[in-house]
């Protein structure tokens, strides 16, 4: 029986070598990046390899297959001539005509080899990489990099190969796996979840937030017509008066031509309580930027502007350059999270 043990022990390294690739294979493509990042910022190394290896996925595809292949290919001919001649032993005590014990001997080897190889080889360690993609990808990624990198023109040959033949159909192949859920991904999530009692949205945020993505400047915009507007001349008085009368915390300031030309926060006065400098025009220094964005724009893009600029409010503008209307930060938060009160208002 020892002539037949390293077939054995061969048929099993052949499937857990074959298994490993299954795994890495399912593993990589199911991770998500937002599970795996941030162990890569806190300096994890296996993180920051399977990283690589998810943003290279077609790469790490080539390897599993190219793995599997050999595998499959060699897991018979090492394994199927033991197992044959173990079988054959015991079926040669029975009555059987030789040439019948020789064939049965190699079907039951082949089903044998095949069954071991499905379940064992490929099933099982697809089910693992499935059911916590995750913790596989991390622990199947970095080697699967190594022996990528091992066989690097081999594989490098066969993917290009492989692109090539796509894009002659128009078929664009991607290097990094989807790793993200999109936006309309997320919100049947939501509403699936909702559905079901799992998830609740009391408030509304979570709706509020699907919404937010597609208003644009227009939806939310306060038309001139409608501000509290003052002249860039205005004096501490001027804007005590206007906070008095309106109950705001911040003034659109105007030019010569009724263009808004900046905005003050009442803080940007309170402490020009000299009669002198009370009732003079606010110094231009302390008149705050308004930040222009287009009307049609997307509400998120000019919330971007706005962060980016450090503005609190926005000059709105329509396809001719003309200003339209003004953009209150607030009124963005109010897509939200709801109504938000002026700081100064009763």
């Amino acid at each position: 029986m020892s002539e037949y043990l390293p077939g054995i022990i061969w048929l099993v390294v052949l499937l857990v070598v074959n298994a490993f690739f299954v795994g890495a294979e399912f593993a990589v493509i199911s991770a998500r990046r937002s599970q795996v990042e941030p162990r890569a910022e806190a300096g994890s190394k296996a993180a920051r390899t399977t990283l690589w290896a998810m943003e290279h996925a077609t790469l790490m595809l080539a390897t599993s297959q190219l793995g599997i292949t050999v595998c499959s290919l060699v897991v018979l001919n090492v394994s199927e001539p033991a197992i044959h001649h173990l079988l054959a032993f015991p079926l040669g005590l029975t009555a059987l005509p030789a040439e019948a014990t020789g064939g049965i001997a190699f079907v039951v080897a082949l089903l044998l080899v095949t069954f071991l190889h499905v379940v064992f080889g490929e099933m099982v360690p697809k089910n693992i990489s499935f059911s916590v993609p995750t913790r596989a990808a991390l622990i199947l990624a970095p080697p699967l990099v190594l022996v990528a990198r091992i066989f690097k023109p081999l594989i490098w040959s066969l993917n290009g190969l492989a692109n090539s033949v796509l894009r002659p159909f128009r078929v664009e192949p991607k290097d990094e796996a989807t790793s993200a859920y999109t936006l309309d991904e997320v919100a049947t999530i939501v509403e699936q979840s909702t559905r079901e009692g799992v998830l609740t949205d009391a408030s509304g945020t979570l709706t509020a937030a699907f919404e937010f993505t597609e208003k644009t400047v227009a939806d939310v915009e306060v038309p001139i017509g409608q501000m509290v507007l003052l002249p860039c001349s205005a004096s501490p008085a001027d804007i005590q008066r206007a906070v008095a009368g309106h109950g705001y915390s911040r003034y659109i300031l105007t030019d010569g031509d009724g263009e808004p030309a900046g905005y003050l926060h009442l803080k940007d006065v309170m402490d020009l309580t000299d009669p002198a400098p009370f009732t003079a025009p606010v110094p231009p220094k302390r008149i705050r930027r308004l930040a222009p964005v287009f009307r049609g724009s997307e509400l998120e893009d000019a919330l971007a502007t706005m962060r980016r600029t450090g503005s609190h409010v926005a000059r709105v503008f329509d396809a001719e350059g003309r200003t339209t209307g003004v953009l209150f930060l607030e009124d963005i938060i109010e897509e939200l999270v709801g109504e938000v009160q002026d700081a100064t208002s009763a």
